[in-house]
């Protein structure tokens, strides 16, 4: 083991070719956002758009380590979805699939880009709307924005996963919103989108998760769902799953032909990270993935819903904690909020008033981001602004 140690060591963020790789992937998905949203309009197909995200993340990744002798992996670290209104998560329909967006969705686009397996995720929620975002819909987007203001400045060394897991939901309490049950932050790896290290958004007697400092040098993508109802989302209908990941500790022998010839495609394909159905052969598909997930080969991520009428608000972001602080690397600006609850919780206005850089001793100046897509620094942040301030 001492040769995996070795490179597990050297491919930290202590390695700067590592930290710039995080940075251009960053750079690629905050891009691949903001072109999701201009493409969110009334009538648009989700399917479209989730695949000019998809397309938008490969042709840039592409045109990146080209003429390096070791071929280096690069591309959709987690594919883009598109989840309107109630729906929680994961929605990345198929081909086939009809449906559109209307004026005054709420919707959440969650998406991801690697570079050489350096992940970095994001997740935006965007109403279809022209001026503020107001009533319980502005409501339930400010508290997950907040609870990730204060999650940034928590998730720092010395700091453990519990006091992060109790603030954000003293956050969400304060606009009168759930944070979503369920919902797991990981820290990210190379080519490791679920680390073990896990903040648990929801703390309940039956889903408990091992007490644990954060580190310097580690990555975590910090996922933050919140709703105006009870926060415990459902599966409703299996087949709306697209969204799998190769269970790369299981193996069994396919009965199927169909089973056999997907399951191959994946594994040359996507042998690690998550992916869309779409990027198979439909029919073929639909028959081998359902004998795949039932032998557990493929972690499905499920489609959830909340109870119709109910707002869900969804933001994520990657955040590597560096020896001078916390650096969020993925984030899009809000649309202007105008929520019917403000802060008024002396400890929440406390936790945002908190920077999120190590002042060093010596005064040495700051070396500049060379693009402005990289590193900004996150200054405390005004609990008066209801939530609707975002870090770029």
């Amino acid at each position: 083991m001492s040769d995996d140690e070795r490179e597990e060591k050297e491919l930290d963020l202590t390695s700067p070719d590592v930290v710039t790789k995080y940075k251009s992937a960053a750079e690629i998905v905050n891009k691949a956002l903001q072109l999701v949203i201009s493409e969110c309009k009334p009538k648009a197909k989700v399917v479209d758009i989730c695949e000019k995200g998809d397309s938008f993340i490969r042709e840039q990744t592409g045109n990146m380590y080209k003429n390096v002798k070791k071929k280096i992996e690069r591309g959709v670290a987690f594919p883009t979805c598109i989840s309107v209104n109630n729906t929680v998560c994961h929605f990345s329909p198929l081909a086939s699939d009809e449906t559109v967006l209307e004026e005054g969705d709420v919707l959440k686009i969650d998406m991801g880009c690697h570079i050489d397996g350096f992940i970095a995720v994001v997740a935006h929620t965007h109403v279809l709307q022209e001026g503020p975002v107001m009533g319980r819909a502005g409501d339930v987007i400010a508290a997950a924005n907040t609870a990730a203001e204060v999650a940034l400045r928590l998730v720092r060394p010395g700091k453990n996963n519990k006091d992060v897991t109790e603030a954000i939901n003293k956050v969400a309490a304060a606009y009168d919103c759930k944070i979503v049950e369920g919902v797991l932050s990981h820290q990210l790896k190379q080519f490791v989108i679920d680390g073990n290290k896990v903040i648990i958004n929801v703390s309940n007697p039956d889903t408990k998760v091992d007490e644990f400092e954060f580190e310097e040098n580690e990555v975590y993508a910090i996922d933050i769902v919140t709703s105006t109802g009870e926060g415990k989302p459902k599966l409703l209908d299996e087949k709306q799953t697209t969204v799998y990941k190769r269970a790369v500790d299981k193996n069994y022998h396919l009965k199927m032909k169909a089973s056999r010839f997907i399951f191959s495609e994946i594994n040359q394909k996507f042998p690690i990270l998550p992916f869309s159905a779409r990027a198979l052969e439909e029919k073929r598909a639909r028959l081998g993935l359902v004998e795949c997930v039932n032998h557990e080969l493929l972690q499905p991520y499920p489609v959830l819903h909340e109870k119709p009428g109910d707002y869900v608000a969804h933001i994520k972001f990657t955040v590597l904690l560096m020896p001078n602080g916390s650096d969020r690397i993925t984030s899009h600006p809000l649309q202007e909020l105008q929520p019917t609850k403000t802060i008024d919780d002396p400890e929440i206005k406390a936790w945002l008033s908190l920077g999120t850089k190590t002042k060093k001793k010596g005064g040495g100046k700051k070396k500049k981001g060379k693009k402005g897509t990289e590193s900004a620094e996150a200054e405390p942040m005004d609990a008066t602004t209801n939530g609707a301030e975002s870090q770029e």
